[in-house]
């Protein structure tokens, strides 16, 4: 059974809490009136087409304000995580030098959470990145750095378990119980640092580890979110984390082209991956025909 993308999931989420630190026909009964922008990012890597939801209108609009006077141009994608996501966005990162750290610039200002309930973490989702909730309670997005879901396939029965309160089962059991026989069991396969093991011992587990910390792990995922995360992937344990204020709807493959590329220690790509972004207004009909996009 492969379950990399708990791997990914769950192992991100315990070393924070450790360290405390295409669709292919349209929807016929939606609106398609009125025009739209289609979102145009072209790296050396290949070139995809997104859209921007209405439904996070803060994002979207900040977002097209930036495009338009150009701040996207020339800026790398400069964190890739095979398997997880490619971020870009940093506006140091246009003149960046090959050693240089990148992730910590912006605009100079945040954009509120825009939380929406059925826009998801799928393969193709765009989404805001941020500071971490000790320093953003409010989990504010950076004005301007967003990632790319890239993520990987679960199975379906691994999906009936929420990764989140997986996460913080686990923090609870291993700090908060650490003398107990499960803590003790699941920290000896974390420190043997095979993660396809702990993950295993982690499913294997669950009865115990809800009976050992009184939480429920069972999912609340969506029919739809169920059937995207087993079929085109993506990383779940982000829903409600980040706000995702968009997806592509053409040049997926990009995602994999550009997360495929070597990286050096903090995760920037050893070349340089720069992004041109353009936008282009055209009528919704016209984007529902021509990407089977479905409004």
């Amino acid at each position: 059974m492969n379950k990399r993308i708990s791997i990914l999931g769950i192992m991100a989420l315990l070393v924070v809490a450790m360290a405390c630190g295409d669709g292919s026909s349209t929807n016929e009964s939606a609106d398609l009136t009125g025009n739209d922008f289609l979102v145009t990012i072209k790296t050396d890597l290949g070139e995809m087409k997104a859209i921007l939801y209405d439904q996070t209108p803060q994002h979207k609009e900040n977002f097209i304000k930036l495009v338009n006077e150009g701040f996207y141009d020339s800026l790398l994608f400069h964190r890739v995580i095979q398997g997880f996501m490619i971020q870009g966005g940093d506006p140091n990162s246009k003149n960046a030098s090959p050693e240089q750290r990148l992730g910590n610039g912006g605009p100079g200002y945040t954009v509120p959470a825009e939380f929406v309930a059925n826009l998801f973490h799928k393969k193709g989702a765009l989404a805001a990145a941020r500071l971490g909730d000790g320093q953003n309670p409010e989990r504010a997005s950076s004005g301007s750095q967003f990632y790319v879901v890239q993520g990987q396939i679960a199975p379906k029965e691994q999906l009936a378990y929420d990764q989140q309160m997986i996460g913080q089962a686990l923090q609870k059991c291993m700090t908060e119980m650490p003398d107990s026989e499960l803590a003790k069991a699941l920290n000896e396969v974390r420190m043997s640092g095979d993660q396809q093991a702990f993950v295993d011992k982690v499913f294997d587990s669950i009865d115990e580890l809800e009976e050992v910390t009184g939480l429920d792990l069972a999912s609340n995922m969506t029919e739809e979110e169920i059937e995207a995360y087993s079929t085109i992937g993506g990383t779940p344990a982000l829903d409600d984390q980040y706000t995702v204020f968009g997806e592509v709807i053409s040049g997926i493959e990009v995602i994999d082209n550009i997360a495929a590329v070597q990286t050096m220690p903090g995760d920037r790509p050893m070349e340089d991956v720069r992004m041109y972004i353009s936008l282009e207004e055209m009528p919704k009909t016209e984007i529902a025909k021509k990407y089977g996009y479905q409004y």
